[in-house]
């Protein structure tokens, strides 16, 4: 019988190959972290109702009616009035910049018309780049804002009926008035796509230099570390662009979604970004033995990624550490510029500071994989 089957062969086997799970500690570390870190991620930072949503309030006579109105969209808990006394230049560039969800524009003579009954009329202009952002939010709108100022104009019998007779809300859904998904989803998903291409290809490319024991014969030749580095990236950021003009040309022709902005300027933050990866690549090459663990690597950093940058869930939904980390991520800056530049028509000082922080990542990743590069070789 044991012919066939030997429980101490078998044991024997067992022995070996937990031996050399062990010692790759990598491969050990993505089977113990990836579980734990989805089940932190999904159970904690996913929330597909966001609340405490940024807001700016425009409204040059701030009177009792309108503090009344505001204080009960605060209540509701989906409004933050982070700026309540922007003019309507500062409210427009805000909105353009992402820095707040809604603008409420709030007349000079609200509250005569409130007093005299005219049926007062405010604006709600919401960032719809994002449709399920926005949607929880204007949905309680009417009713609550109404409901205010009834009590507030001491309305006694049926205060709800009487509220939605009386004011007159105007909802703009801006950048995507008709909450077109594809207008969200496909300008992020270049994003995505070059993140997993890009960083997977370019650290398995210089890890297969080293697996395959040819790292030695590039060595041998008078080049610098930080030629051989660009010798292997280079191609591949070629390839990046290749891939973004094959995005951009389906994002048009194919699901139509519009560019409002300047193309130099959507194509210099693309640029900064494919080049982040690229040498992000070669960094966690420099961290990797094997093409094998090259690719775990890269998934390791690819799933947080795409959970914690707003691609898939609302950025704003998710409590105030999930946000922290998703700081942290060139994908997220990538997002808010992408969609401000091709569905907002922002211009450069709306988008600054994403692509700011896209050209520190790229240049803390080219300094941070220079010197692992070197002593690696060293």
């Amino acid at each position: 019988m044991s012919r066939f089957f030997s429980l101490q062969r078998l044991g024997t086997l067992i022995a070996k190959e937990t031996i050399q799970m062990r010692r790759d500690r990598i491969t050990f570390a993505m089977m113990l972290g990836v579980p734990l870190m989805q089940l932190m991620l999904f159970g904690f930072a996913i929330n597909n109702d966001p609340k405490n949503l940024p807001a700016a309030l425009v409204a040059p006579t701030q009177d009792r009616f309108t503090r009344a109105m505001v204080s009960a969209l605060e209540l509701t808990g989906y409004y933050r009035f982070t700026h309540p006394d922007a003019s309507a230049a500062e409210a427009e560039f805000l909105i353009a910049r992402g820095d707040v969800s809604f603008v409420v524009t709030v007349p000079s003579d609200f509250g005569r018309r409130v007093e005299r009954g005219d049926r007062p009329q405010i604006l709600i202009e919401a960032d719809a780049t994002d449709p399920a952002v926005a949607s929880g939010a204007i949905s309680t709108l009417g009713t609550v804002a109404a409901d205010a100022l009834s009590r507030e104009s001491g309305t006694e019998a049926d205060i709800a009926a009487a509220a939605l007779s009386r004011l007159d809300v105007v909802v703009h859904r801006r950048y995507n008035p008709e909450g077109i998904t594809q207008y969200n989803i496909v300008p992020g998903l270049l994003g995505v796509i070059l993140q997993m291409t890009m960083v997977m290809m370019t650290s398995m490319a210089l890890t297969r230099e080293t697996e395959r024991g040819t790292m030695e014969n590039l060595l041998s030749m008078p080049v610098t570390p930080a030629e051989i580095m660009l010798g292997k990236v280079l191609p591949y950021f070629a390839i990046g662009i290749v891939q973004v003009a094959v995005v951009l040309l389906a994002a048009r022709l194919v699901f139509d979604v519009p560019f409002v902005g300047s193309m130099p300027l959507l194509l210099s933050g693309i640029f900064i970004f494919v080049l982040a990866l690229v040498v992000l690549g070669s960094l966690i090459a420099t961290a990797a033995r094997t093409q094998m663990q090259a690719m775990q690597l890269t998934f390791f950093y690819f799933l947080p990624s795409l959970l914690l940058s707003g691609f898939m869930f609302p950025f704003r939904g998710m409590p105030q550490w999930a946000q922290a980390l998703g700081e942290v991520l060139p994908l997220t800056h990538f997002l808010r510029m992408i969609r401000a530049v091709m569905l907002k028509g922002a211009e450069y000082p709306a988008v600054a500071q994403p692509m700011a922080a896209m050209a520190a990542f790229a240049i803390v990743f080219t300094v941070l994989a220079l010197l692992r590069f070197r002593r690696t070789l060293d």
